[in-house]
């Protein structure tokens, strides 16, 4: 029996760093206010791991964005590539951190942190992170920023199957922000489509699901118009068949955000009634849970803990 379902329940494992330990322990060096762990965790790494480099630095400057270390480390060495592109994405966090707390910034200040990620452009000319740094900047300014086709084609240049970066397209695109449904749906089936075998981005379509479901739910409430069937519709169904056999069924190698990722696809097929087809996702997550987007349909642990031991029964019945 594998080793999954002999487990106990319990609680799930929340961590945000997916087991990565070295940036774990960097990101409290960050709150500590210190930053030559950093500096060498970002310089040993492979520039061609693309996807794990944008883990590890969108978790840097969250852990980052509430000190000054990394503006310590920048002013200490400002030609250094990677004290450029980490104080870009601080820069964004920090906005955002902003406009949730009610304090939208001004075009003035976003100007000035779009600034910030074309310095890490230039000084990274091969690095598709500084543009998603500009992407989702750019959903901050009203109305949208009119270079995002220019951002996201300089993007897909450097890596056209970014996985954080079709994410953040995503949500620019969403009705939340300068889109719609049916946009991010298109943008999301695209994607997938043209996403290589065993690649992660077969799992966009849900995550544009689960954002819709969002909107509708806060818009309109539990009786939003289409949410009944909003998981178990044919097309729906038909997205969670393809993600499982375009990227499950051919998944070769781990993603540094699969965590994330696994998470939406399970949340799918359970709510679009295809438990059978869970067991398998949830032994490929080891009960490590994220709280989105479990936290859009109820309490995110008890709904992952509820799903998580049914995977396990029908496991063990097979």
């Amino acid at each position: 029996m594998a080793a999954w379902l002999r487990r106990r329940s319990g609680a799930p494992v929340y961590d945000q760093a997916f087991g990565d330990r070295g940036l774990e322990e960097c990101r409290q060096d960050l709150v500590m206010g210190r930053w030559e762990g950093v500096r060498d965790l970002l310089a040993e790494h492979p520039r061609e791991d693309w996807d794990r480099r944008a883990h590890r630095i969108r978790l840097l400057a969250d852990a980052a964005a509430s000190s000054r270390t990394v503006d310590v480390w920048y002013a200490a060495d400002p030609g250094n590539p990677d004290a450029a592109l980490l104080r870009a994405e601080t820069e964004v966090m920090r906005m955002f951190a902003a406009a949730s707390s009610g304090a939208m910034p001004g075009r003035d200040a976003l100007d000035q942190v779009a600034r910030a990620c074309l310095r890490a452009c230039d000084l990274a000319p091969r690095d598709p992170h500084p543009y998603v740094c500009l992407v989702t900047l750019g959903r901050l300014y009203e109305g949208g920023d009119p270079n995002i086709g220019h951002w996201w084609q300089e993007l897909r240049a450097r890596d056209p199957h970014h996985r954080e970066g079709h994410h953040q397209v995503l949500r620019y695109l969403s009705a939340r922000w300068h889109g719609s449904h049916g946009e991010s749906y298109n943008f999301a089936w695209d994607g997938a489509v043209y996403a290589p075998p065993g690649s992660p981005l077969a799992v966009l379509p849900q995550v544009a699901r689960v954002e819709q479901y969002r909107y509708e739910r806060e818009a309109q409430g539990h009786s939003a118009v289409g949410l009944a069937t909003h998981w178990s519709g044919e097309r729906a169904r038909w997205d969670l068949r393809t993600a499982l056999e375009n990227w499950i069924a051919q998944r070769t190698r781990s993603c540094a955000q699969d965590v994330a990722d696994l998470n939406y696809l399970a949340h799918g097929l359970v709510h679009g009634g295809m438990e059978e087809e869970s067991v398998e996702v949830f032994a490929l997550l080891d009960n490590r849970a994220t709280r989105i987007p479990w936290s859009y349909s109820g309490d995110p642990e008890a709904l992952f803990i509820r799903w998580r031991d049914r995977a396990q029964t029908l496991g063990a019945s097979r």
